[in-house]
């Protein structure tokens, strides 16, 4: 037998600046049931991971809230922490960036680099907020495209049009910290220099580290020649000050990975067993593993190892890259209760329905994963309880009946025992190589099989003819070992099911090896149900619950909900209304005579509308869904009529418009059938 390997496996950071959700939980779960395992397999496999806890966000969401960084990230790591380990997601440490350990490995290896000449310096002209005294990332400068002239863009680029561009080419450009008008100032920065690692990143990447396609993509950007890395920010800033340089402090991008190292360190201050350079060190023959998504490949394939190498530290052996999540076909959405946060799907559902569901559907690329609820609520429910359960559900009760809950000895089937142990290997591959959704559907081809045999030779009528008794129990007993089997083979992704099967067949925790083994003469626990399917009511409450945190969520802090999205109705602080008040309301079809931008508001469009005997004026924040508002001009809508007139800002509002969708680009003006006119009344 050959020596247990030695891996070490991180995934990425979560931003300690808000709640896991399942699009996050998808890396997460994937991770897990990979080391798992591994462990399953008898390797030595560590799997640490930690908050991502600086930046400026974090820094400006404190100060929001009126509590240290410090206090905020304690806050969220034990939030994270809770719902990491209600998903069954088992790491052997969850560290945090912001931890001295970290801090003493950043300056370490920016000092290396440093030292070696990998680290140049140089002024650079960028945005400055005057009244909040601190340079403003690209994400917090907002104005208006210079491409296409659409408002309320972001510093680099334009959701309109794509165009991507440099925060001093926006026109009218704004702090969206505290609305300020930028301006330019220079500034020292530190630069990584990249370019030094050219010739080692081609080679690496091409290596046989990443998959194809993401080393195709790497490809573009070293053929495009690398660019040299800004690693440094200004005061006031939430991370480490870089050595030698006060008012000075590391970019957030540049101290995350190293947080891979610092919470694996900080294990090791635990584990005796364990030794830091015999998995971090140049010569380490240790297997080192990231799990991340395709959207921060850049930063693990190119920053990341050109970092290590230029420090003197090994590199990872593979960087194993999954795609997003979608929910029914679409990017999750809050409006429509798809946006669930980790916390709201477990007040609903069994985390082990979530982490078959993403085993079933998780190949070895980088396509996205689409979570169909509908599917979702099929496939656990035919699979899990109607294949796997069901096996050990038909067969328990004739033994605990017909022999005392004793297995008797035999093979009642070899030619299917066979099978079951000639798939072993095959099964193995497919986890090995993260084709997790192949495991599973050559797993559940053995519960197929299992049933049918077991469908076949029909236990509960043998049991009711003389002398049939002892076929029955032979039968059952293989029934139980087979399900056995794949209790084992599945074991990686439903620790839960495996832990109740485990109690009930009276056995050790199982590892791989013993699915070589059947057992015999053996004494079974009572019986007890393993999994119960999913009622669809439940999945429709998680969905529900997600449209009203979203509604709590917008009351909380003073924000209006977004547009139309339809469940303030159910919202306890909106009470039901009679027939008579709604009755009241004056909705009249309305001409758009003139639609116009709002100087100075960044969500408002001034509308003047003809409603039959006199034209009104209101203001309607459908902006973002209409930024050429010439557009609407002519344009039939409605409005409620009656509604008292509203003093603002920019002048008087006298009226509503009717829109709904759930904000954005995604808002839609109602508009009346053809045929109608001005001033009618709808009813």
């Amino acid at each position: 037998m050959s020596e247990p390997r030695k891996i070490l496996v991180t995934s990425a950071l979560p931003y300690a600046n808000g709640s896991i959700h399942l699009g996050h939980m998808l890396e997460y779960i994937q991770t897990d049931m990979w080391v798992r395992f591994q462990k399953h397999r008898g390797n030595q496999c560590i799997y640490v991971c930690a908050d991502d806890a600086h930046g400026s966000a974090i820094m400006l969401r404190a100060e929001k809230e009126g509590i240290t960084p410090e206090q905020l990230i304690a806050n969220v790591q034990a939030e994270h922490s809770a719902d990491f380990a209600e998903f069954l997601v088992d790491f052997d440490n969850f560290h945090s960036t912001h931890a001295e350990e970290n801090r003493e490995l950043s300056s370490q290896i920016y000092l290396k680099l440093r030292d070696a000449g990998h680290i140049a310096t140089r002024s650079i002209t960028q945005y400055f907020d005057p009244e909040k005294k601190m340079f403003l990332a690209d994400r917090f400068i907002k104005g208006t495209c210079p491409k296409c002239g659409t408002e309320d863009q972001y510093g680099d680029n334009c959701e309109k049009c794509g165009a991507t561009y440099a925060p001093t080419d926006l026109k009218d450009p704004k702090s969206a910290i505290s609305g300020a008008t930028p301006v330019l100032k220079d500034s020292q920065h530190f630069f990584f220099k990249l370019p030094d690692f050219q010739e080692m990143l081609q080679a690496w990447t091409r290596s046989g580290t990443l998959q194809e396609a993401v080393a195709n993509k790497i490809a573009e950007w070293l053929d495009a020649g690398l660019q040299q890395w800004d690693i440094s920010r200004d005061a006031p800033y939430f991370g480490f000050e870089i050595p030698d340089e006060p008012g000075k402090y590391f970019y957030v991008w540049l101290d995350a990975p190293i947080g891979y190292m610092a919470s694996f360190k900080n294990l090791c201050a635990r584990r005796p067993d364990l030794d830091f350079d015999a998995f971090w060190g140049k010569d380490s023959t240790a297997e080192l593993y990231h799990f991340i998504g395709k959207d921060i490949v850049n930063f693990h394939a190119l920053f990341w190892p050109a970092m290590l190498e230029g420090a003197g530290f090994r590199k990872p052996t593979g960087i194993n890259v999954h795609g997003y999540l979608t929910v029914n076909g679409q990017k999750m959405s809050k409006s429509r209760g798809t946006f669930v946060k980790a916390r709201t799907y477990l007040d609903h559902l069994s985390p082990e329905y979530l982490r078959y569901y993403y085993a079933a559907k998780l190949g070895r690329g980088v396509d996205d994963l689409d979570l169909n609820l509908e599917d979702f609520v099929q496939k656990v429910n035919s699979d899990l309880v109607g294949k796997v359960v069901n096996i050990a559900s038909r067969c328990a009760g004739f033994i605990h009946k017909g022999n005392a809950g004793v297995l008797v000895a035999g093979n009642a089937a070899p030619e299917l025992t066979d099978a079951f142990l000639a798939a072993a290997p095959s099964i193995a591959d497919a986890y090995e190589a993260r084709d997790f959704a192949r495991a599973m559907r050559e797993i559940m081809g053995l519960a197929d099989r299992a049933n049918a045999w077991i469908a076949d030779k029909a236990p509960w009528s043998l049991n009711k003819q003389e002398g049939k008794q002892d076929e029955v129990q032979a039968i059952c007993a293989l029934g139980i070992n087979l399900f056995r089997q794949l209790v084992i083979f599945l074991k990686p992704v439903l620790p839960l099911l495996a832990a109740d099967a485990e109690a009930f067949l009276n056995v050790a925790p199982l590892t791989w090896n013993d699915h070589a083994t059947l057992l015999s003469n053996h004494q079974l626990n009572e019986f007890k149900p393993l999994m119960t399917r999913i009622d669809p009511v439940k999945v429709q409450a998680m969905t529900d619950a997600s449209k009203e945190d979203l509604t709590a969520s917008a009351t909380d802090t003073g924000e209006a909900a977004p547009v139309g999205n339809g469940e303030l109705a159910k919202d306890p602080l909106s009470p039901e209304i009679e027939f008579d008040t709604f009755a009241a309301v004056d909705l009249r079809v309305a001409l758009i005579l003139k639609a116009e931008a709002v100087e100075g508001a960044d969500k408002l469009l001034r509308l003047t509308l003809d409603i039959g005997d006199e034209q009104r004026n209101v203001f309607s924040g459908i902006k973002s869904a209409y930024p050429d508002p010439s557009k609407l001009n002519g344009r039939l809508t409605m409005m409620i009529a009656n509604l008292k007139p509203r003093k603002m800002k920019f002048g008087i509002s006298e009226g509503m418009v009717m829109a709904a969708g759930p904000g954005g680009e995604e808002i839609y003006l109602l508009s009346p059938d053809s045929g109608a006119k001005p001033g009618q009344r709808i009813k």
